[in-house]
């Protein structure tokens, strides 16, 4: 029997056009061993509410992970309606926020559409843009981190049409937040949806959730990667009225959070005292460091975040990162094209901070 050979074939010729020139989203440094500070990927210092640990076991224990988890988180929903004063059915679950704003860009912008986001600011907007085979509208920041009314407008420069707009806020990496009578301005006058991304909501000093009774447009994304110390758990929600959750549930995946982590999640948002203490603690330390940091000679920013952005006006950015890591302490360096480059600090314990402090002096 004659065998044929298939001639070989790239796999970049086998996907669509726009996958094969994406660049990929590139996430923090996560080692696997070895003992590193940690302070790039702004997860939270601490470890989670203990009931969150009791509700993961008691799930465990039941006859729960045999069958499919409730497709809309009912009892998280239920619980996260009281505590942020809305009705269960203006919240979406999610696999983390950044499931979210997947199903968000799934939604709203389809090949060849338009999404526009500020810039510098969290770049996997960019790669679901590309994704979906859509233009991404880079908006730049003003100096001062202020955002100008052109973020408003209807048409790019290049005269197409935005479907949808994107703003972290607070913002990643400044750690600075626009005030919510700014982002409602921002809303009234684009002619899309705008997602309000609040990963980082819970150490600001206000949020922009109740701008959705006041506009159908605005959705507000959260996460509780951050502020409920469970990166590794993945879970978040989205606030927007019903007739955009309709919308949403359709491109949903059935299951897209498991059983763990809505019992998980519905037992950290439920433990507000808990929040409260963690808060105020970050929020202390945040404050620290960003003195200590400018007593050294660094532009650090007042964060809103549990983060802080620094740059230096004479000493280059990312030798600091190199000579930090060799000392086994992970900070970010990043770097953006058109605006310039910097370094952004997670808030870690106290004893962190201190160790950190202490070797970037000697730098």
């Amino acid at each position: 029997m004659t065998r044929t050979t298939i001639p070989a074939v790239r796999a970049e010729s086998l996907v669509r056009p726009e996958i094969a020139a994406l660049a990929g989203y590139v996430p923090g440094e996560q080692p696997q061993g070895g003992k590193w500070i940690k302070l790039n990927t702004n997860e939270n210092p601490y470890p989670p509410s203990p009931a969150v640990a009791r509700a993961i076991a008691a799930t465990a224990a039941g006859r729960t992970l045999a069958r499919y988890p409730d497709p809309l988180a009912t009892v998280f929903r239920m619980r996260a309606a009281e505590i942020l004063g809305v009705d269960p059915d203006w919240i979406i679950c999610g696999n983390g926020s950044d499931d979210l704003l997947t199903i968000l860009v799934r939604t709203f912008v389809g090949a060849g559409g338009c999404l526009r986001m500020p810039y510098p600011s969290y770049i996997l907007y960019r790669t679901l843009a590309g994704i979906q085979g859509a233009v991404c509208d880079e908006f730049h920041f003003n100096p001062d981190w202020s955002l100008g009314d052109g973020f408003g407008a209807a048409r790019t420069a290049a005269g197409a049409d935005v479907r949808l707009a994107i703003i972290a806020n607070p913002n990643s990496p400044s750690g600075t937040l626009l005030p919510p009578a700014r982002v409602a301005a921002l809303a009234e006058s684009l002619p899309c949806a705008l997602v309000v991304d609040e990963a980082y909501g819970d150490f600001a000093d206000a949020s922009c959730i109740g701008l959705v009774r006041q506009n159908e447009r605005v959705i507000v994304t959260r996460s509780f990667s951050k502020s409920y110390a469970l990166a590794g758990l993945r879970f978040g929600f989205a606030v927007a009225q019903p007739s955009v959750i309709e919308q949403l549930q359709k491109v949903k995946d059935s299951y897209n959070c498991d059983a763990l982590s809505i019992a998980a999640a519905t037992a950290a948002i439920d433990d507000q005292a808990w929040l409260a203490d963690n808060r105020a603690k970050i929020v202390a330390t945040r404050r620290r460091l960003g003195a200590s940091l400018t007593a050294l000679g660094y532009d650090a920013i007042d964060s809103q975040a549990n983060f802080v952005w620094c740059t230096h006006p004479e000493r280059p950015h990312r030798p600091v990162y190199e000579a930090l890591k060799k000392q086994g302490i992970l900070i970010r360096y990043m770097q953006y094209a058109g605006w310039g480059d910097g370094l952004r600090i997670s808030v870690g314990t106290d004893d962190e901070i201190d160790a950190f402090l202490a070797v970037i002096k000697t730098i």
